[in-house]
């Protein structure tokens, strides 16, 4: 005997759905889901070709332009001044181009993709800066100098700065003289003690601090690249560098710094504020606050000039933990400093 179909009934008010309604309906929407998931495979496999098409794009372009660096600083080699002067600023201008490429780039760019390209940059700054320092010597410098350590050659103390505006006219300088490095100015082995350098002294040399404790340290100028190891409670300002800053074993400490790219290892406590135009790395480290870069002093702006960053971009909050891969937790090792703990006035 056939089952008659059962129909929509009004019981109490209520209408009673028929059991074909219900399966139309488990239907409509098994076919609604399957055209949705339809959609989403289809966006990721979209998304996941536009992610490969950029990161293709920036691989090809970022080696052609690196290589081109190399060919030009390759054919100083055996050149005539004028023409090593003309590479020179041609490799010097495509480097900056190179590293504003790879600032833009890193929205897209994976941790590893990241890591890989600011290493090849960093090699290439080291070579084009190398190949200027053998092809185009700098005057050197030669001060009266006391030994301090073995490697260094330093001036006798340096006086405290003056009370206006950490103007650097009367402070003493330290000229490092160093094996591989024929010019590298800095300071080392110190403690409790006020250290300026002027930027007659630096005029874009490598700075190297070294084995400081409880010391207030000035650098105005632009330096080529800053190097900090085994620095303890110490503030050190140091005016735009045109390359990257590296720090090694710095704890307790405040630092004011702009550059290219910032490499900090094995630190604690300490306090950045930061001008970086790429993004800044740290590994090993715990409790590092960062704020954006607050020194100022007369010849600031023509500083940045001289170091050719870009004044109007400053990623300093956004910084790479190599200790930390958890993709969207924070890592605990660095933090922001909240507005009202940071510091504006360095005179006092």
């Amino acid at each position: 005997m056939e089952e008659e179909p059962v129909f929509n009934q009004e019981k109490n008010g209520f209408v009673v759905e028929s059991g074909v309604t219900k399966v139309q309906e488990r239907l409509q929407r098994r076919h609604q889901e399957r055209i949705e998931d339809a959609e989403r495979k289809k966006e990721t496999k979209e998304s996941r070709a536009v992610a490969e098409e950029k990161l293709e794009y920036f691989s090809s372009t970022f080696n052609g332009e690196r290589r081109s660096v190399e060919e030009l600083l390759f054919a100083c080699s055996g050149a005539d001044r004028a023409a090593v002067t003309q590479k020179l600023e041609e490799a010097t201008a495509k480097t900056m181009q190179l590293q504003k490429f790879l600032n833009d780039s890193v929205v897209f760019l994976t941790q590893y993709e990241l890591r890989q390209a600011q290493a090849a940059l960093q090699k290439l700054q080291t070579s084009l800066t190398e190949t200027k320092e053998k092809a185009l010597p700098r005057k050197k410098f030669a001060f009266k100098a006391r030994s301090k350590v073995a490697d260094f050659t330093q001036t006798s103390p340096v006086p405290p700065p003056p009370p206006e505006g950490d103007t650097p006219a009367e402070s003493s300088q330290s000229c490092v003289v160093d094996g591989a490095a024929p010019s590298r100015c800095g300071f080392s082995g110190m403690s409790n003690e006020s250290l300026t350098m002027t930027s007659q002294v630096i005029q874009k040399q490598d700075v190297l601090l070294t084995h400081l404790t409880n010391c207030r340290v000035r650098l105005f100028g632009s330096p080529s690249t800053l190097h900090l190891k085994h620095i303890q409670g110490c503030e050190i300002l140091c005016g735009p560098v045109s390359s990257s800053v590296f720090i090694d074993h710095c704890s307790s400490s405040v630092l004011a710094l702009a550059c290219q790219q910032l490499r900090t290892h094995n630190t604690t406590d300490t306090l950045v504020y930061l001008h970086v135009t790429s993004r800044a790395i740290i590994e090993d480290c715990q409790g590092v606050g960062f704020a954006p870069f607050s020194w100022s002093y007369p010849t600031l702006e023509e500083d940045f000039v001289v170091s050719g960053l870009d004044r109007d971009q400053n990623n300093w909050n956004q910084v790479d933990d190599f200790n930390w891969l958890a993709a969207g937790t924070p890592s605990p090792n660095w933090t922001v400093i909240p507005e009202a703990d940071r510091k504006n006035n360095w005179d006092t």
